[in-house]
C-alpha cells in the first residue's frame, strides 16, 4: 500500500470521481455527453469513445487534487493511456489524485430482494495487474431491492469475502452495497446493512481497513459509527439517481459523509462545449461537490 496515498484518503478533503462506467451504462453516459447509441458502430467504438470523454474530464484543468482524492477507472480505462502515460500513474503523478479500479462483473439476478455480484473469475489475477498500473484500491457494486434480512446478509458477507481477497493482494477494497433510492422500505434496509457491516468489521484484522461506498441514508448522519468506525478509512457515498442538486443538498446534512458521484459528476457535460465551456461547467460541478462533502 501507498501510505502516502493512504493518509490522503483517510484525512484528505475533497471526494472522489467516479468514471467506471462499464459495458452496460456506456451507452447511457454517452447519450448524457451527446454521442447518441446510433452515431457509433461495436464496442470497441464506444470504449474509444468513453475514453476521449473520460480523458477530457481527467486533463481537464479543473480536475485537480485540490478538490478530489480519487478517482475510480474502468478495468480498460486503467489498462489504456492519457497524454501518453497510464492512466493510474497520470492521476497520481500529474495530477495528485489517488486511482482505484471498479473490480466487479455486474449483478446478478434479483433473488431475496438484492441483487448479488456476477462471480468475479480471475480475480486475483485482475489484482496482480492493477498493482502493476500502481492501483490503490477497488471498487465493487452490489444492490438491495427491499430490506429482506437474508438477502442482506448475504450481500455483505459476499461483500467482506471478495474484500478480504483484495485486503490479501495489497490492496484497499471499497465495499458497495448500494440501497435502491426508490425502495419502499429503504431506511429498514438501511439499518439491517448498517448492522451488517458492523459485524463484518469485527472479522477484519486490527492493520485492516475498508472504504465504503453507500447510499446517502434516509436519516441524516445515520452511518456515523461506521465513519468514526477504526477499520474503516472513508465512508462516500454514490447519488444513486438523484440529480447533482439534490445529491449535495443531503450529502452537505451528513457530516463526514463525502461524494463519489459519476452522473451526477458529468451532468451538464456536453461533447459540443468548447474547451473553455466544459472547463467551465465541470469547475462548477466539482466545486458544488467538493462543498456538500466537506460540509
Amino acid at each position: 500500500m501507498n501510505l502516502e496515498q493512504a493518509e490522503r484518503m483517510s484525512r484528505g478533503k475533497g471526494f472522489i470521481a467516479a468514471l467506471d462506467q462499464s459495458g452496460g451504462s456506456t451507452p447511457k453516459a454517452l447519450a448524457a455527453y451527446g454521442i447518441p447509441k446510433g452515431s457509433y458502430s461495436g464496442e470497441k467504438e464506444m470504449f474509444d469513445l468513453v475514453h476521449k470523454m473520460r480523458s477530457r474530464i481527467i486533463t481537464s484543468p479543473a480536475f485537480t487534487s485540490e478538490h478530489i482524492l480519487g478517482a475510480i477507472l474502468f478495468e480498460q480505462t486503467m489498462e489504456r493511456e492519457v497524454e501518453g502515460m497510464p492512466t493510474g500513474d497520470y492521476l497520481w503523478e500529474k495530477k495528485g489524485i489517488v486511482p482505484i479500479l471498479k473490480v466487479d462483473k455486474g449483478l446478478a439476478d434479483p433473488e431475496n430482494g438484492v441483487q448479488l455480484m456476477k462471480p468475479i473469475p480471475d480475480l486475483d489475477k485482475l489484482l496482480k495487474r492493477a498493482l502493476g498500473h500502481h492501483i490503490f484500491g477497488t471498487k465493487m457494486r452490489s444492490v438491495i431491492k427491499s430490506a429482506n434480512p437474508k438477502g442482506i446478509r448475504q450481500i455483505v458477507d459476499q461483500q467482506f469475502e471478495y474484500g478480504r481477497q483484495i485486503l490479501d493482494a495489497g490492496l484497499v477494497p471499497i465495499l458497495e452495497p448500494e440501497v435502491d433510492i426508490k425502495s419502499p422500505d429503504k431506511k429498514e434496509s438501511e439499518r439491517l446493512l448498517r448492522d451488517g457491516i458492523l459485524n463484518g468489521l469485527r472479522s477484519l484484522k486490527e492493520n485492516e481497513k475498508v472504504m465504503l461506498k453507500l447510499s446517502i441514508p434516509t436519516e441524516d448522519n445515520f452511518y456515523a459509527d461506521l465513519i468514526k468506525h477504526p477499520r474503516v478509512m472513508r465512508v462516500v457515498a454514490l447519488s444513486g439517481g438523484y440529480s447533482r442538486e439534490t445529491a449535495n443538498e443531503k450529502l452537505a446534512r451528513n457530516h463526514g459523509l463525502i461524494a463519489s458521484f459519476s452522473r451526477a459528476l458529468s451532468e451538464g457535460l456536453s461533447v459540443k462545449q468548447t474547451d473553455e465551456e466544459f472547463h467551465s461547467m465541470l469547475a462548477d460541478s466539482i466545486e458544488k461537490i467538493y462543498r456538500a462533502s466537506v460540509s
